[in-house]
């Protein structure tokens, strides 16, 4: 009889556990627009599979964006599943999926030869994809984007161009460069990993226009009255090892200026990872009060 309850103690140990953690899938989807399979990754909460007599559950999505140089995983094994996960246990952010799509140097834009269709791939394909297969709650208000570097100059230009998409966007030491598209060809000369991402993507001389088009200072003056129905946070650095410390308090300005509301918050530290997942709790705890002003 006791080894009977022993067991029964075990179980009920074991499935709470289980049911306390969420889990992450990784797969990829054939683009036709691409023409490539991009990889990404989804991490489901811990009641996404519960079985359940009722109606199953459906889900805000937050997209997020990864930075140059990284993968759709990054997110999850520098530790940030962990954080997350601690978070959710903490209840300081409800259940939402985050889906990291792979990105490569794309910036998340279409380049300017027309090459790579960056940006019609994860609006046409991705989204529609993503938001089919998984349980997510439909329309703008169960969908938020964000990112870190290049993913946060992609989320920030995803967010300001489509504010009918999104409820809120976050960018965590966002690649806002404030340099003439001028001053950038020269500097291509330089070898900086950085600058050749942008010439391949924008093109070698700069094509101004391209630049222009996808610039998410001008996006946001453009849309400025849809900008006001969107939730803003970002941080930056002080000591950005790349200077975006400088774009991050002139968007902060921009916006203060034209009367949109937004979160901005200039920190002391680096472009690093312990930066980054530093400060990574705070947009998750962002997205997930937005989505329950949603509800």
């Amino acid at each position: 009889m006791r080894l009977t309850r022993l067991f029964a103690v075990l179980f009920i140990l074991t499935c709470s556990v289980a049911l306390a953690q969420g889990r992450i899938d990784c797969s990829s989807l054939d683009s036709q627009i691409l023409k490539r399979p991009v990889h990404y990754c989804v991490q489901l909460p811990s009641t996404y599979g519960l079985k359940t007599t009722e109606k199953p559950a459906r889900y805000p999505v937050l997209y997020y964006l990864h930075g140059l140089g990284d993968n759709e995983q990054t997110l999850f094994k520098t530790g940030g599943w962990t954080l997350i996960e601690d978070l959710r246990q903490q209840h300081k952010i409800a259940e939402f999926l985050i889906v990291a799509p792979e990105g490569r140097a794309s910036f998340y834009i279409n380049s300017a030869d027309g090459e790579d269709r960056y940006s019609d791939f994860f609006l046409r394909e991705f989204l529609p994809y993503i938001e089919k297969k998984h349980r997510v709650a439909p329309g703008r208000a169960n969908r938020a984007i964000g990112g870190i570097s290049m993913g946060g100059y992609g989320a920030l230009r995803f967010a300001f161009a489509h504010p009918e998409l999104f409820s809120s966007v976050s960018a965590q030491s966002a690649a806002l460069i404030l340099e003439s598209p001028k001053n950038i060809t020269a500097a291509v000369r330089s070898g900086s990993p950085v600058v050749r991402a942008l010439s391949q993507v924008f093109g070698n001389p700069i094509d101004v226009a391209h630049w222009q088009a996808n610039n998410p200072f001008l996006l946001a003056k453009k849309n400025r009255a849809a900008l006001k129905k969107l939730a803003i946070y970002f941080n930056c650095g002080q000591n950005d090892d790349y200077g975006f410390e400088k774009g991050a308090a002139a968007l902060d300005k921009q916006l203060t200026a034209e009367g949109l509301k937004h979160q901005y918050h200039p920190y002391s530290g680096d472009h690093s990872l312990n930066y980054f997942l530093t400060h990574l709790g705070e947009t998750m705890e962002f997205h997930s009060q937005d989505f329950a002003r949603a509800k």
